[in-house]
């Protein structure tokens, strides 16, 4: 519902955190991949310093705070109980936020209605064509239902108690997920339910039918989605056309800034001089790939340091998932979903720069948390990976 609000509640729960283990009501506390974490960050601040613009990139930096919700979620959550839970109450949430999504788009009245509706609800209107729920672009509202949904299947597949509620939650949020027309995210939930149906084994197939099935059903129901999605691959689509265009000017920046990049924030500053005739918009913040924003902007140094952080987790993650007993079934879930959850996030940063969208951002590390609160004591620490 908003970024300071839930800043404010993260910073409530580091209070709480330390007052805890002071207290003695917290074992010790836990760090995963607080060494590639700190050398992403450490390597950002150079690449600022180095820039034309410090100000502006030190600036920037602030957003990296929110990796820091890695470390108040897993120790916020001191049992695999609490990380059950947690799970079940953001899915909720996140349901919720479809639920407004899908409201948004069926009672859209059009531009010239939502301009004498009461000011409330003509902002909730605006721009209604696309499900965008809270947010202010539809892209957001995107990019944590394609996680939620990748993180839900392992769990719905196990067709326990949950699934009464758990499927019309999941179904709700897949139309919505539909309605905010946003290919990269089908992509890449696409990428996060081949990886929950292959850690689900036979079951899993019969999961991935069902997508299928679900599926087909949405884009025989819906033209406007089946005409958004026969445009993926299109080269001579606009959208594509356009992005090809900030692909062309990342490589270009790379070339000739690869060990610092221009510094966080830097790409709005020199898109406009290096943009190609054949890009549409002239100015941008981002390039619509996160691995190529920051290899730009923190150069190739900054984004070893990145994929470094994302290695380590599928890593750990997946050693949690190997090693915990088949009972209880619903950790397990819980891990592989948390599992798909970022390989639905790092697909789908292949076409828009989640890592720079906060409300995406701290849904993603509040996913990777999971695993490591489930697991609790029971991995033991590496020395290159904090456990």
């Amino acid at each position: 519902m908003s970024i300071s609000l839930a800043q404010t509640v993260l910073t409530v729960l580091v209070v709480w955190v330390l007052l805890a283990r002071w207290a003695g009501l917290l074992g010790r506390l836990r760090w995963p991949l607080l060494a590639p974490i700190l050398a992403f960050t450490a390597w950002s601040l150079v690449a600022a310093l180095a820039s034309d613009h410090v100000t502006g990139s030190l600036y920037e930096l602030k957003g990296l705070l929110s990796l820091g919700a890695l470390f108040v979620i897993v120790n916020a959550l001191t049992d695999p109980a609490a990380a059950r839970r947690f799970a079940v109450w953001l899915l909720l949430a996140l349901t919720g936020a479809a639920v407004l999504g899908l409201v948004q788009v069926v009672a859209c009245p059009g531009p010239d209605a939502v301009g004498a509706a009461t000011p409330l609800v003509g902002k909730f209107l605006r721009k209604c064509t696309r499900a965008r729920a809270f947010y202010s672009i539809y892209m957001t509202l995107a990019g944590v239902l394609a996680m939620m949904l990748a993180s839900a299947l392992p769990r719905l597949a196990r067709l326990g108690g949950e699934a009464r509620w758990l499927g019309p939650a999941w179904l709700l949020s897949g139309a919505a997920l539909g309605l905010t027309y946003v290919r990269g995210a089908w992509l890449g939930f696409a990428a996060g339910a081949l990886t929950a149906a292959a850690g689900l084994g036979r079951r899993g197939l019969v999961a991935a039918a069902a997508l299928v099935i679900l599926g087909g059903g949405l884009v025989v129901g819906l033209p406007t989605v089946r005409a958004r999605m026969e445009t993926i691959g299109d080269p001579n689509n606009d959208t594509a056309r356009d992005r090809m265009a900030m692909i062309q000017v990342g490589f270009e920046v790379v070339a000739a800034h690869p060990l610092t990049g221009i510094g966080p924030d830097g790409i709005k500053r020199v898109y406009p001089q290096l943009v190609p005739p054949e890009g549409l918009r002239r100015s941008t913040s981002h390039l619509h790939n996160t691995p190529l924003q920051i290899a730009a902007e923190r150069g190739v140094v900054g984004f070893a340091a990145w994929l470094w952080i994302f290695v380590a987790f599928f890593s750990r993650a997946s050693t949690v998932w190997r090693r915990l007993p088949p009972e209880p079934p619903g950790d397990r879930a819980l891990v592989l979903g948390s599992l798909a959850a970022l390989v639905t996030f790092l697909v789908a940063g292949l076409f828009e720069y989640n890592f720079g969208d906060t409300e995406v951002l701290l849904v993603a590390v509040a996913l990777m948390a999971l695993p490591f609160a489930v697991a609790g004591e029971r991995v033991s620490a590496d020395p290159c990976v904090p456990a």
